[in-house]
C-alpha cells in the first residue's frame, strides 16, 4: 500500500506543478509528405555534429552560395526577408523555388530561427520541412532541427514542418524545456494564435528526451490555452513502462507567472513525539521576485511547529531570506506544560552598485537556547545546528561621503549563548570615524615632506547601548532595559609621527587621547548576612551592585615611542635547485608610558571594605565605577621588546615554466618573541616572555599555527587550610629563574594545524564566470540559490572528486600545582566514489581521551531525476539516520519519501539508547 501510495502522490502532485507552472510552448503545423522521420538518438548527449554528405549529395555539380537571402515581397506579399546558409552545400531548384541545405544548416525569419542538418526551403509554399541526419560513422542520428520562436524557449526535434507565413507548424518527438519542466515525445500542434494540442506529450522534472525520460506524465490528448490546459486522459510513466495511475480529464491552471500551491506533507512517527503530518502546509509565487513558505507539523501528542519563509529578490539592488520559526513540543509526561520555542533568521545583501557610497546588510539568527534541540526536523536534523553553543546576529548600515576622510556606520547586534542561556544586545552601535590626515601638510606641496608635515591626525567615535549576559528569561521584561542598559561614548584621538632616522631605522612616536561618556555608573557595598534585598538572601562575602543614572565623564592618554630596522642575511647555493635563502629579523624597541588611573585624585576607583565583624573577615576591594571598569588601573612605564622572524626561499624555475623567473617559497610566515619590563612597578616588573609562529605548507594550503609563554620569575608552592581541608596555592616571588640556573617555566603553549584539500586544490583557479554574482543572477538561478540557502546540506556538488577539511588542536597548561592539556583532531569531507556516488562525513576525535565525539556519515546516490539521501550518527545523544529519496527539480522539492530514526538526546532519557 505505501508503494502505490507514493505514485499515486507522485501522479498528484507532478500533475498540478507541471502543468501550472508552464508557459506557452513554441507551437507549429504538421503535414509529413516525401521526406522521411528519423527516430531519436538514444544517446545523452545534445550537442549538434556534422554528419558527412551523403554519395548523391556529392555527385550533384550546381552547388549554390553558401548564403542565400530572399525578400519575398512579390510572392504572398510577405515583405521580412528569409536568410538561410549552410556549412556543406546550398542546392536551389529554381524551378520550384525549392532550396536545400546540407550540414549545419541555418535558416532565419522575422522571430522564427532554425538550425539542423538538412533544411529544405519551399519559398513558393512558405514552407521549411527539416531533420536531421544519420552519421555513416556511429550510425546515429546527429543535427536534430533547433527551432525558437520569438521569446519562447529552443525546442529540439527529430523533424518539423514550419509555415512561416501562417507561423503555423509540427513538431515529431520534442525536447523542450519549460520553466522548469521538460516537454518530450508525441507531437504538438498549434491551432490558432492562443491554442496549442498536445498529443502524446510527456511533462516531466527529467531533462532526458523521450525515450530516456525516467518519470513523468504523458497527455494522450490536451489542449493549451493562455491561461490554462484542458487535458484527456493522462497517465503516470515512469523508465517508459506505464502505470495504471490515471485521470479521465483535467482542467488546470496556467498563470504567467510563478505558480502557488498545496505542500504535500510527509507522514511518520517521532518516538518522543507519537505520529505526525510533516511539514504540510501552501507555497505562494507573488512573482519571479517574491516568494513565500508556511508549512506546518502536528504530532498525535498535541506538539506542533510552524514555519513562514520568505525569498525577495530585487536584481542590481538587493537580495535576501526571512523566516519565522514557532514550536510547542512536550517531551516530558502527559500534561506537563508544553515547551515554547522561536527562532527568527533573515538575511539581506545589497549590491554595492546600487547606492554608491551606503550599504545596507543584515545577518539575523535569534531565538530561544532550546529550539535548535527541540525542533530539529526544521533543521533536517543538522549536527552543525544541533551542537552549536552561540547564535549572533548584525544588521549595519554604512556610509562614506566621496572625496572626505569621514565614514559612518550604524548597526544592531545580538549575542546569545546557548548553554548559559544568557543574552547580549547592543541596541543601537554608531561610529563615525575620520581617517588619517596630515593637518600641516599643503596640497600644494613641491618635494619631499618636512618632518612636521608628516605628523597624522585621526578621530573615531564609537557609542554603544549594551544590555550584557541577561539571563533570556529576562529578555522581555519590561525593567531589563531600563535598569541594565548601559550607554556609553567613546572618542578617541589618536595623533602620530612616522620617520626614517639614520637610513636603516624607522622611528615611530604616537599620543592617543580617549574620552569616555556614561550614563550609568556602579556603586558596590557589602551587605551583612541576614539582610535580604528584594526578597533574595545576599552572601556577605560578595558585594552587591547598584546601578546609578545620570552622566559621567572619563579621559585617559598614553604615550608610545618605538624605533625598528630590519637586519637581512642570505646563504646562497650554487648546485641543486635551491637558488639561495633569505633571513630576515625585524627587532623592535618601544617606550610605553601609562598613568595610574586608580589615583584618588581622579575620582574614577573606589575602594570598598567589607564589615570587620566576627565571623566575617575583613575584605578589600578596588574598582572602577564605570560598568566596563576603564580606565585600567596601575602605572606603567616601561620598555617593550620584540624580535620577529620570517625565512624565505628562493628555487630555480620550473623545466615548464616560459617566463624564466624564480620562484619564492615561504619557509616560515613569521617566529616573534616579545616582553615588556614596567619600571614603574615595586616588583615582578618583568612580564611573560610569549612567543608565537606561523607558516603555510603545501603550496599554501595547510596552516601551522604556535603560542606559547614562559614565567620569568620562580613560583613557590605553599600550603594553607580551607574548611579542615589542607589545600595547595602558589605565589610568584621576585627572584628570577636564572639565578638559580634555570630555564623559564613554559606556562602555557598550543599548535593548531588546519587546511581544507580538494581535487582542485593544486590546479590553477577557474576564473569567475560572468553572470554568476548577484548583480547578474537570473530569477531561475535566484529560486535554486534560494532552496541551497534554506537547507545547505541538500546540494551536493558531484563535480568535485573529493574534499577533506581538516583542524588539529593541541593545548598545554601548567601552573606547577595542576596541569591540563587538549588534544583534539576533526576530519570533515566528502569523496566520490563514482559520477553518481559520494560519501560525506564529519566526525571528532578527542587523542587524549581515546573516544570519538559527535560523528556523521552521509551517503549520496545521483538518481538523475531524483536524489537518494542517507544520513547516519552512529552514537551519541544524537544517534539517529535519515533516509530521504526525493525529486530534484526545484518545484517538486517538497515531494519526497523519507524514513528517519529521530534522535533521543541524554537530556530526556538515560542510559544507551
Amino acid at each position: 500500500m505505501k508503494f502505490i501510495s507514493l505514485f499515486f502522490l507522485l501522479a498528484t502532485i507532478l500533475t498540478a506543478n507541471v502543468m501550472a507552472s508552464s508557459r506557452n510552448v513554441s507551437t507549429y503545423v504538421f503535414t509529413l509528405q516525401t521526406d522521411s522521420l528519423k527516430k531519436a538518438d538514444t544517446s545523452k548527449t545534445t550537442k549538434v555534429t556534422k554528419g558527412k554528405k551523403s554519395k548523391a549529395n556529392a555527385g550533384k555539380k550546381n552547388a549554390a552560395a553558401k548564403n542565400d537571402t530572399t525578400k519575398n515581397g512579390s510572392n504572398g506579399g510577405l515583405q521580412s526577408q528569409v536568410t538561410s546558409h549552410a556549412e556543406d552545400s546550398v542546392i536551389t531548384d529554381k524551378v520550384h523555388d525549392i532550396t536545400y541545405l546540407y550540414g549545419r544548416a541555418r535558416v532565419t525569419y522575422e522571430d522564427f530561427e532554425l538550425d539542423a542538418d538538412y533544411i529544405r526551403l519551399d519559398q513558393k509554399n512558405h514552407l521549411i520541412f527539416a531533420k536531421g541526419s544519420t552519421d555513416p560513422i556511429t550510425k546515429r542520428y546527429v543535427g536534430r532541427p533547433i527551432s525558437k520562436q520569438s521569446k519562447d524557449k529552443p525546442v529540439e526535434s527529430d523533424s518539423l514542418l514550419f509555415d512561416y507565413k501562417t507561423k503555423k507548424g509540427r513538431v515529431f518527438n520534442p525536447a523542450s524545456e519549460q520553466d522548469g519542466n521538460y516537454l518530450s515525445g508525441g507531437e504538438i500542434k498549434k491551432l490558432n494564435e492562443t491554442e496549442v494540442a498536445y498529443r502524446n506529450t510527456t511533462f516531466s522534472t527529467c531533462d532526458l528526451p523521450q525515450p530516456d525520460t525516467h518519470f513523468g506524465i504523458v497527455i494522450t490528448k490536451g489542449i493549451g490555452e493562455k491561461n490554462r490546459i484542458i487535458s484527456g486522459p493522462a497517465y503516470l510513466e515512469i523508465e517508459g513502462i506505464p502505470l495504471p495511475l490515471a485521470i479521465p480529464f483535467g482542467f488546470f491552471p496556467k498563470p504567467d507567472q510563478r505558480a502557488s500551491g498545496v505542500i504535500i506533507p510527509t507522514f511518520g512517527e517521532d518516538q518522543k513525539l507519537g505520529f505526525y503530518l510533516r511539514n504540510f502546509g501552501y507555497y505562494i509565487g507573488f512573482s519571479d521576485y517574491l516568494d513565500l513558505t508556511t508549512m506546518g507539523t502536528v504530532y498525535s501528542k498535541g506538539s506542533y511547529e510552524l514555519n513562514t519563509t520568505a525569498h525577495y529578490l530585487q536584481r542590481y539592488k538587493y537580495g535576501g531570506t526571512v523566516s519565522l520559526s514557532y514550536g510547542s513540543h512536550n517531551y516530558g509526561l502527559e500534561g506537563d506544560p508544553a515547551q515554547k520555542d522561536f527562532n527568527i533568521t533573515w538575511s539581506h545583501s545589497q549590491d554595492p552598485n546600487a547606492h554608491p557610497g551606503s550599504t545596507f546588510s543584515a545577518s539575523v539568527n535569534a531565538g530561544t537556547s532550546t529550539y535548535y534541540r527541540n525542533d530539529p526536523a526544521q533543521n533536517n536534523y543538522n549536527l552543525n545546528s544541533l551542537t552549536q553553543n552561540n547564535l549572533r546576529s548584525s544588521i549595519n548600515y554604512s556610509k562614506t561621503w566621496d572625496g572626505t576622510p569621514f565614514n559612518l556606520s550604524v548597526g544592531l547586534s545580538h549575542s546569545q549563548d546557548l548553554t548559559n542561556k544568557t543574552v547580549t544586545l547592543q541596541l543601537p552601535t554608531l561610529s563615525f570615524t575620520m581617517a588619517s590626515i596630515n593637518p600641516f601638510d599643503s596640497k600644494d606641496r613641491v618635494g619631499e615632506q618636512k618632518w612636521y608635515q608628516k605628523l597624522t591626525v585621526s578621530y573615531s567615535l564609537q557609542a554603544t547601548n549594551e544590555v550584557d549576559a541577561i539571563p533570556e528569561a529576562q529578555l522581555f521584561k519590561g525593567s531589563t532595559l531600563s535598569k541594565k542598559l548601559q550607554s556609553r561614548a567613546v572618542h578617541q584621538i589618536p595623533v602620530g609621527l612616522s620617520l626614517n632616522v639614520l637610513k636603516y631605522f624607522q622611528f615611530s612616536s604616537s599620543v592617543n587621547y580617549t574620552d569616555h561618556w556614561y550614563l550609568q555608573t556602579i556603586n558596590k557595598s557589602y551587605i551583612r548576612g541576614g539582610v535580604t534585598k528584594d526578597g533574595v538572601v545576599i552572601d556577605p562575602t560578595q558585594p552587591v551592585i547598584d546601578t546609578i543614572s545620570g552622566f559621567k565623564r572619563a579621559g585617559s592618554y598614553n604615550l608610545s615611542t618605538g624605533l625598528s630596522t630590519k637586519l637581512y642575511s642570505t646563504i646562497n647555493f650554487k648546485k641543486g635547485n635551491i637558488i639561495a635563502i633569505r633571513h630576515v629579523m625585524t627587532p623592535t624597541i618601544s617606550f610605553n608610558y601609562n598613568p595610574d588611573f586608580s589615583d584618588p585624585s581622579y575620582g574614577y576607583y573606589k575602594r570598598i571594605v567589607s564589615n570587620a565583624a566576627i565571623p566575617y573577615p575583613t575584605q578589600s576591594q578596588l574598582y572602577s565605577i564605570f560598568p566596563d571598569g576603564f580606565p585600567s588601573a596601575g602605572k606603567q612605564a616601561g620598555i617593550s621588546l620584540s624580535v620577529d622572524n620570517t625565512i624565505q626561499m628562493k628555487l630555480k624555475p620550473k623545466t615548464t615554466d616560459t617566463s624564466g623567473k624564480a620562484r619564492k617559497v615561504n619557509l616560515l610566515d613569521g617566529f616573534s618573541v616579545s616582553t615588556f619590563y614596567n619600571f614603574a612597578q615595586d616588583s615582578l616588573k618583568l612580564s611573560p616572555i610569549s612567543f608565537s609562529a606561523h607558516t603555510a605548507i603545501l603550496n599554501q594550503k595547510v596552516n601551522l599555527s604556535l603560542y606559547g609563554s614562559f614565567n620569568p620569575y620562580e613560583t613557590l608552592v605553599l600550603d594553607t587550610i580551607s574548611n579542615g581541608v589542607i589545600q595547595k596555592y602558589t605565589r610568584e616571588i621576585n627572584r628570577y629563574t636564572f639565578q638559580d640556573g634555570k630555564f623559564p617555566m613554559l606556562t602555557t603553549i598550543s599548535f593548531s594545524m588546519s587546511g581544507s584539500l580538494n581535487s582542485t586544490t593544486f590546479k590553477p583557479h577557474v576564473p569567475v564566470t560572468p553572470g554568476s554574482t548577484l548583480q547578474t543572477i537570473t530569477p531561475q538561478q535566484a529560486q535554486k540559490l534560494a532552496f541551497i540557502n534554506s537547507d545547505p546540506s541538500q546540494y551536493i556538488d558531484f563535480n568535485v572528486p573529493w574534499n577533506l577539511a581538516f583542524n588539529y588542536n593541541f593545548s598545554f597548561n601548567n601552573n606547577i600545582i595542576n596541569t591540563n592539556s587538549t588534544n583534539t583532531v576533526m576530519l570533515s569531507g566528502d569523496v566520490s566514489i563514482t559520477s553518481k556516488w559520494k560519501i560525506q562525513y564529519n566526525t571528532n576525535f578527542d587523542l587524549r581521551a581515546g573516544k570519538l565525539a559527535v560523528s556523521s556519515f552521509s551517503i549520496y546516490r545521483d538518481l538523475h531525476c531524483w536524489d537518494l539521501n542517507v544520513q547516519w550518527v552512529p552514537f551519541g545523544i544524537y544517534k539517529s539516520y535519515n533516509v530521504t529519496l526525493k525529486v530534484k527539480a526545484a518545484i517538486l522539492q517538497d515531494l519526497k519519501l523519507s524514513k528517519r530514526s529521530d534522535y533521543t538526546s541524554s537530556s530526556y532519557f538515560n542510559g544507551n539508547q
